[in-house]
């Protein structure tokens, strides 16, 4: 799939999730087969203020080239200078703008999805961001109650620039409760010429083909899925390419959570994360996996951290 001046190697994207897609993370994931992945939500107001940690969202590495990294606000000229400084201090491959988060913080600010209210506004702040860098721009959106209304507000996005659009199949109000719809994905894609992604509710490689077939789509994005789970993207390229389901016993999710804890200390992000809530999250769909959430909460160190997980496939057996 080619997004902008970018070649990928496929069709699999990592959503950018708040407090999830740190760069060790993206590099487990790229690991397993993600063709790009995101950052985390990094907002523009703060870069522009000078917010050391915020703009520090969006380090890279040349392992995990190609790179996104995300940002949300709600004026053309904050964020496309921000979109500059992050420029300037990252090369990424590609940045996009959040126009679908449906958190009460954000849309509050009149950011994320509550801008898909604003129809002009948003023609704006992409016409003034995709003039004023150089890097690729993507727009990652929800849809609204009005099909005719989303559809309008993918062709402006396509008017004003943008070299794909990625769609999630929930309404703001909806937040991640009920089922996404992707036959918005599917009529924007027969609409639009620029590559559409499809985003919600892809879970394995079964999901994720009934996706592909219905919408016609360029590629998918996960992004719930792969929390705590980075080999999912492996499961699904499988399945997608002949039709193997394999699965991801204990011993695979402990070698990964090891292989990610030591990420985090090479790169200096152990101190910046919930560790616990990392580690807990590798822990799903495991035998035993309740006893395993409330021993890790016990867990007072780094160290009683590392020897839970060297252990926790013993703790699946009782």
């Amino acid at each position: 799939m080619r997004l902008g001046r970018v070649d990928l190697p496929g069709n699999l994207l990592l959503a950018p999730l708040a407090e999830v897609t740190n760069l060790a993370f993206r590099l487990m994931c790229k690991k397993y087969g993600a063709s790009l992945c995101f950052t985390e939500m990094i907002s523009s107001d703060a870069v522009v203020y000078g917010n050391a940690s915020s703009a520090m969202r969006g380090i890279t590495c040349d392992e995990e080239r190609p790179f996104g990294l995300q940002l949300f606000g709600n004026s053309p000229e904050v964020i496309t200078e921000a979109a500059l400084v992050l420029e300037d201090m990252f090369y990424p491959d590609m940045i996009d703008i959040n126009l679908g988060c449906p958190a009460p913080v954000i849309t509050n600010a009149g950011c994320g999805s509550a801008l898909l209210e604003s129809p002009e506004l948003v023609s704006d702040i992409f016409s003034t961001l995709c003039e004023g860098v150089d890097t690729p721009v993507t727009a990652k959106i929800r849809v609204l109650e009005s099909r005719a209304a989303t559809l309008d507000m993918a062709h402006r996005l396509e008017d004003a620039g943008v070299c794909a659009i990625t769609v999630h199949g929930r309404t703001c109000e909806q937040g991640y409760s009920g089922t996404a719809d992707h036959s918005y994905a599917k009529l924007i894609k027969e609409e639009l010429s620029i590559p559409v992604i499809v985003n919600g509710d892809i879970r394995d490689g079964v999901s994720a083909e009934k996706v592909l077939e219905y919408t016609g789509c360029d590629g998918l994005m996960i992004g719930r899925a792969a929390m705590g789970d980075p080999h999912v993207f492996h499961r699904i390229s499988r399945y997608l390419d002949d039709g193997e389901v394999i699965g991801c016993g204990c011993e695979q999710k402990r070698d990964d959570l090891l292989e990610y804890l030591d990420l985090l200390e090479k790169f200096d992000l152990s101190s910046h994360i919930n560790l616990k809530a990392h580690v807990q999250w590798f822990t799903r769909g495991l035998k035993g996996s309740r006893r395993m959430r409330s021993d890790i909460g016990y867990a007072d160190s780094r160290d009683s951290i590392v020897e839970f997980v060297k252990n926790m496939c013993e703790k699946e057996l009782v």
